[in-house]
């Protein structure tokens, strides 16, 4: 199997917790995509996936999967023993509203804030980021205080839960633990929420958080990300 992603982004990290769960980490090829040139903007890339984002996961009769939710469904499922998605109707319920609910009142917000308040990935995507739209820093401003809320929510539910769907580590889980982390690179801080900060340093030392591939970006994409301008 092959998976398409950039090492050390968020929603490769989502993948790559998943890939080291299952303990597949040895039947995974990583094909690298530049974002930072708008690679996956590009014809080649939209011919697998027409939404132009990462990552992708390419089986190997060719059949390309694409989106989060959907790849770790494949790569949980693949042995029959799910410990990521659920196993029976009401957990996967329960852990696909929880998901859903991650996406929406946490990460969601963050992507924007990064992408309309931040310098983001540069000027190459640009143009899908509405460089031009007088009202990028209001919407920016507001998708920050609507993570903000999010952050609240959980923080709610981290009080009396050690973990959002079920009694261990699912994929909402993985969602909001890395989202907390894209939220500090967009410049938003946990300082006001005690128990997701002491739940994320926990979430940290899980074996298939701490082992996995690519935490951080390349240092060669590093060099070549732009100066982040005062986020929203």
């Amino acid at each position: 199997m092959k998976i398409h992603d950039m090492a050390g982004t968020a929603n490769a990290a989502r993948i790559r917790i998943v890939v080291t769960g299952k303990g597949v980490d040895d039947q995974i090829d990583y094909v690298p995509v530049d974002l930072l040139s708008a690679e996956q903007k590009q014809p080649a890339f939209l011919a697998m996936n027409p939404i132009g984002k990462t990552p992708l996961l390419e089986l190997e009769d060719g059949l390309i999967i694409s989106e989060c939710t959907a790849i770790t469904e494949y790569l949980d499922n693949a042995d029959g023993n799910p410990v990521f998605t659920g196993s029976s109707p009401r957990e996967k319920a329960v852990i696909h509203m929880m998901q859903r609910r991650v996406e929406q009142l946490v990460l969601e917000p963050v992507d924007d804030l990064f992408h309309y308040g931040t310098a983001g990935l540069g000027e190459a995507l640009a143009p899908w980021r509405l460089a031009d739209w007088a009202g990028r820093q209001d919407w920016a401003e507001r998708r920050g205080r609507a993570a903000v809320q999010g952050f609240a929510y959980f923080e709610s539910i981290i009080r009396r839960e050690p973990f959002l769907a079920q009694d261990s580590f699912t994929m909402p889980d993985i969602t909001l633990y890395i989202s907390l982390g894209f939220a500090e690179v967009a410049g938003l801080s946990l300082g006001k929420f005690p128990a997701l900060s002491e739940w994320r340093a926990k979430i940290e030392e899980l074996p298939a958080v701490a082992n996995r591939s690519g935490k951080s970006l390349p240092a060669e994409v590093i060099a070549r990300l732009p100066r982040h301008a005062a986020p929203a």
